[in-house]
């Protein structure tokens, strides 16, 4: 899942750039591209927070462990 987010950011950055080649200027698509590119950024960054703290809830996990004496 994250690695389609990173690539969809990549696919509009490129959109972008192919925007601003265009017209030699910064127009209304490309404010539009920019809001696009914010959202999944905020997608990347709350997915990236699900696995961080996936990985930290296996992390902290206490064995359970018991030793017959």
């Amino acid at each position: 899942m994250i690695q389609d987010l990173y690539k969809q950011k990549r696919s509009l950055e490129l959109k972008w750039e192919q925007e601003y080649l265009g017209n030699n200027r910064y127009t209304l698509e490309m404010v539009r591209i920019d809001d696009k590119v914010k959202e999944v950024i905020t997608k990347i960054k709350l997915e990236e927070a699900v696995i961080a703290h996936k990985q930290n809830t296996i992390e902290s996990a206490a064995p359970e462990v018991s030793v017959a004496t």
